[in-house]
C-alpha cells in the first residue's frame, strides 16, 4: 500500500509505481469501480491502486485466477472502444501435475470478459482445449477483500479499523463482511458456476476435464453490498451476465443518441474521439438531480464541483444534458451556512463530495468539502453558458436563486478584503492550503521561489468572476431583472479595467499568475493567464503579447502548455502542477486563442494534443503528463499517478475542436456560427450528426480544400436553424 506524508498540513502520496507501466485496466459503472492488472486479475492491491471499488471502499483485494498454482500466459488484453467490456486472453503454460498428467503450453485458451454493471463485476471465463487428447486441469480462483478506504490507499493511516470478518464459503458462494466504525456493514458476495469448490480461505476450485478441442463456459459475479440497521444503502442486483451486458448496451446506446455524432477523414483521430466520448459515458454517473462526471479514476471517481463544470463547458456541444446534471447537482448541494471545518459559507458551491467510512467518521472533511475558490464563479458561467447554448430560460428561472446566492457570495465572502478580487485561504488545517484549480501546496510563489503567504488572488480566477457577471447580466436581463442587469455588466467592467492595471507583468508579457496576502504580484509566468483569455478578461492591446508567451518553447512543450514556464524557479516537468501538461488546461487556452483570433496557435496545439494521444494507451489522454520538451522520435513522458480516464481530460478534445472551428451554438435564436474557422493538416474532413441547436439539430460536413480554406455543408436539418459563417 501507498505511504503518505504530510507537507503544509496537505497528505503528499509516495508513489511507489507508474500506471503507465503496470499497464492497468479501468472499469467505471455508477458507483463501482474496478482496476485491473492486464491479465484482468487484481494482483498487486497490496503495494497499490488495483481493487474493485464501491462508494469508496474497496470490495475486492485479490482476484487472481491460475492452473493450480501456475498463472498463465498472457496472449491479450483489451478495452473494447466503448469501455464497457474488459477482453482478456490467455494460455496455460507447460504444466507438470500429479501423476503423469503433462499440459504443454498453449493447449487451453481462456478468454476472459469483465464488465461493471451497477454495483456488480460480471465475468465470464471460457475454457477451450486444442489438444487431441483429454486433459485434466486444476482451475483455481484466489479471493480477498480488505474493505479498505480510498485515503487508506492513497496513504493515510487511522488508528482503528473495524472488524473484518473470515472469508465464508457458501456452497458455490464466497462470503466476505466487514463492520466498519460507521456501523455500516460492507459485503462482498461471489457466486460461481454449481461446478466450482469453495474454501474459507477464499479459493474456488475446479478440476476440470476437457475433451479434445471442447469449450466450457463460466460465469462468476462479484456483488458490493452495504447495509446500515438492518436497511440496504443503494442497489442490491444480480443479474445475469447476459441480461446485465444488454442493459449496459442499452444504457451505451441511449447515451449516444443524447450526443452529437462525430467522425473524421483520419481513423486514428476517430479513435481519439471515440474513446474520450466513452470515458465521458464511464465517468457519468446518475444522481437524483441528473447526470454527473466524476472526475477520474482510480482517485477521483467522485463528484468535484469545478472538475464537473470544466468537463460540461467542454462537451456542452456535444451533449448539452450532461451541463443540465451538473448545475441541478451543485444547485442542490449550495452551501447554505458557515462551516470553517470544510471551508464552506453561504452561497459557496462544492468542491467535491465523498462517500466511504473516513468520509462518514469526519476522518477526512471531505464529505461535503467546499475548499475550491473557483468552483462558485464557474457555476455562474457555465449557467450562462447553458443558457446561451440551450435557450431553456425556464431552467435558468428555476435556478436563478442558486445563481444570486453564488453572485453573493463572490462579493461578501469571496472578497475577503473589499479590494475588488476574490481571495482566498483556508479556514481549516484539514483542508486545501491552495484552492484554484492547481491545488497542491506547492504551486503558488514568487518569483524568487518564495512561497505566496494568503489570502490569495489567482489570476484565473478574477477572469472566472469577470465571466460570470457578464453571463448573469445577460440571464437577469433574459429574466427582465434590468438594474440588476446593468449593475452586474458595470461590475464587470470595473473588474476587467482594474485587473489589467494590477495583474499585467510587462517583462513576462503575461499576468501575475496572483496577488498574495500583501497585495504583491507573484511575477510567475504559468498557464494561468492562459484562462484570462478563455474567460474574455484580457484588454487587447496585451492579447499579441501573451499569445506569444504561452506558445513560447519555455511555455508549449511540443504536446501542450505547461502548467509553468521552463525558466521558473520551482519549474519541473515531472511536478504536478508546476511544469506538467494537463490536457484540460491546454484546451481552455485554446478556447481562448480561439475567442482572440489567434487560430494558428489553436491548430497548432489541437494537432499537438492528437499526436499526443497517440502515444497514450487505447488513445486516452491522462490527467496530465511530464512537461519535458518534445523529441523526434520520442511520445510524451508519463506521470506517475495520473488518473486515466479523467473526464476533464477526455472532454479537451471536443473543446480544442470547437476551438478550432470557432463553433458558436446559441439556441436562444437558434443560431449556429462559425468564425474563421481551421482544420490541422492531419484532417481533410470532419462530419456532425445531430448537433445540437436549441430545440432543433442539423447535420453538417466540414471539409478543408487544398488551399487552406474551409467549407461548410449542412447535410440534413431538422427545425428552422441559421447558418452563419465569419471568416
Amino acid at each position: 500500500m501507498k505511504k503518505a506524508v504530510t507537507i503544509d498540513g496537505q497528505a503528499y502520496i509516495l508513489a511507489s509505481s507508474l500506471l503507465a507501466e503496470e499497464r492497468l485496466r479501468v472499469l467505471k459503472h455508477q458507483e463501482t469501480f474496478a482496476v485491473f492488472d492486464s491479465y484482468g486479475d487484481i494482483y498487486n492491491a497490496r503495494q497499490g491502486e488495483e481493487g474493485l471499488y464501491h462508494e469508496g471502499t474497496r470490495f475486492l483485494s485479490l482476484l487472481d485466477f491460475s492452473f493450480g498454482d501456475a498463472r498463465p500466459l498472457l496472449l491479450s488484453s483489451t478495452i473494447h472502444e466503448n469501455n464497457v467490456l474488459l477482453v482478456v486472453d490467455l494460455t496455460n503454460p507447460d504444466l507438470e501435475l500429479s501423476g503423469e498428467d503433462f499440459v504443454p503450453r498453449g493447449s487451453v485458451h481462456v478468454a476472459r470478459s469483465i464488465f461493471l454493471f451497477n454495483d456488480t463485476c460480471y465475468e465470464h471465463l471460457q475454457v477451450s482445449s486444442f489438444a487431441k487428447q483429454r486433459l485434466r486441469l486444476p482451475l483455481v480462483y484466489r479471493f480477498e477483500a480488505d474493505f479498505t478506504d480510498i485515503f487508506e490507499i492513497r496513504g493515510q493511516t487511522r488508528p482503528r479499523r473495524g472488524s473484518l470478518a473470515p472469508p465464508e464459503a457458501r456452497g458455490r458462494e464466497l462470503h466476505f463482511h466487514y463492520e466498519g466504525l460507521d456501523r455500516v456493514q460492507r459485503h462482498t458476495r461471489i457466486v460461481l458456476d454449481a461446478t466450482w469448490q469453495t474454501s474459507h480461505e477464499g479459493l474456488a476450485t475446479l478440476n476440470l476435464e476437457l475433451a479434445p478441442y471442447a469449450c466450457h463456459d463460466y460465469y462468476v459475479r462479484y456483488q458490493c453490498e452495504l447495509s446500515a440497521k438492518g436497511r440496504t444503502i443503494g442497489p442490491s442486483t444480480m443479474t445475469r451476465f447476459h441480461d446485465a451486458s444488454a442493459a449496459m448496451e442499452r444504457s451505451l446506446a441511449d447515451w449516444r443518441k443524447a450526443c452529437c455524432h462525430i467522425s473524421s477523414s483520419h481513423e486514428q483521430c476517430n479513435h481519439w474521439l471515440n474513446r474520450s466520448f466513452s470515458d465521458l459515458y464511464m465517468m457519468s454517473s446518475d444522481t437524483e438531480q441528473g447526470l454527473f462526471p466524476y472526475a477520474g479514476v482510480p482517485w477521483f471517481s467522485t463528484t468535484f464541483g469545478r472538475d464537473g463544470i470544466i468537463t460540461a463547458l467542454e462537451a456542452m456541444w456535444v451533449n448539452p444534458a450532461m451541463a443540465r446534471g451538473v448545475l441541478a447537482f451543485l444547485a442542490a448541494t449550495q452551501a447554505e451556512d458557515c462551516l470553517p471545518e470544510v471551508d464552506a459559507e453561504p452561497g459557496k458551491i462544492l468542491h467535491e463530495a465523498r462517500r466511504g467510512e473516513m468520509a462518514n467518521l469526519g476522518e477526512i472533511p471531505f464529505a461535503r468539502y467546499y475548499g475550491s475558490v473557483d468552483a462558485t464563479p464557474l457555476f455562474v458561467v457555465l449557467a450562462g453558458e447553458y443558457y446561451r447554448l440551450s435557450g431553456d430560460l425556464a431552467f435558468v428561472r428555476d435556478l436563478w436563486p442558486h445563481i444570486r446566492r453564488a453572485l453573493n457570495w463572490i462579493d461578501e465572502w469571496g472578497d475577503r478584503d473589499g479590494d475588488g478580487y476574490v481571495e482566498y485561504g483556508r479556514r481549516t488545517p484539514a483542508g486545501l492550503l491552495n484552492q484554484g484549480w492547481k491545488d497542491s501546496f506547492d504551486c503558488v510563489f514568487h518569483h524568487d521561489g518564495r512561497d505566496a503567504p494568503a489570502p490569495i488572488a489567482l489570476c484565473e480566477v478574477q477572469g472566472y468572476v469577470y465571466q460570470a457577471r457578464v453571463l448573469a447580466s445577460e440571464m437577469a436581463a433574459a429574466l427582465d431583472l434590468a438594474d440588476l442587469s446593468r449593475d452586474l455588466s458595470a461590475k464587470a467592467a470595473k473588474l476587467k479595467r482594474a485587473f489589467n492595471r494590477d495583474f499585467w507583468c510587462e517583462e513576462l508579457g503575461s499576468y501575475a499568475l496572483a496577488l498574495d496576502g500583501e497585495k504583491r504580484a507573484c511575477r510567475v509566468l504559468s498557464s494561468n493567464a492562459g484562462h484570462c483569455l478563455w474567460a474574455g478578461i484580457v484588454e487587447h492591446d496585451k492579447v499579441g503579447p501573451l499569445a506569444a508567451s504561452l506558445m513560447s518553447p519555455r511555455m508549449f512543450s511540443g504536446w501542450g502548455i505547461r502548467t509553468l514556464a521552463a525558466h521558473e524557479a520551482r519549474f519541473n516537468p515531472m511536478s504536478y502542477h508546476n511544469g506538467s501538461v494537463w490536457p484540460h488546461d491546454t484546451a481552455l487556452i485554446a478556447m481562448g486563442l480561439a475567442r482572440y483570433g489567434q487560430k494558428a496557435a489553436v491548430a497548432q496545439i489541437f494537432s499537438a494534443m492528437f499526436d499526443a494521444s497517440l502515444h497514450f494507451g487505447l488513445y486516452r489522454l491522462p490527467e496530465l503528463f511530464s512537461g519535458f520538451d518534445r523529441r523526434p522520435g520520442h511520445g510524451p513522458v508519463h506521470y506517475p499517478m495520473s488518473c486515466a480516464p479523467q473526464s476533464w481530460a477526455a472532454a479537451a478534445s471536443f473543446y480544442m475542436l470547437q476551438a478550432c472551428l470557432g463553433l458558436s451554438v446559441d439556441g436562444i435564436h437558434s443560431r449556429l456560427s462559425f468564425t474563421s474557422a481551421v482544420l490541422p493538416k492531419t484532417l481533410r474532413s470532419i462530419a456532425f450528426q445531430g448537433l445540437l441547436v436549441g430545440s432543433n439539430s442539423v447535420d453538417l460536413d466540414v471539409i478543408r480544400h487544398p488551399n487552406g480554406d474551409i467549407g461548410i455543408h449542412q447535410v440534413a436539418e431538422r427545425g428552422n436553424i441559421e447558418i452563419q459563417i465569419f471568416k
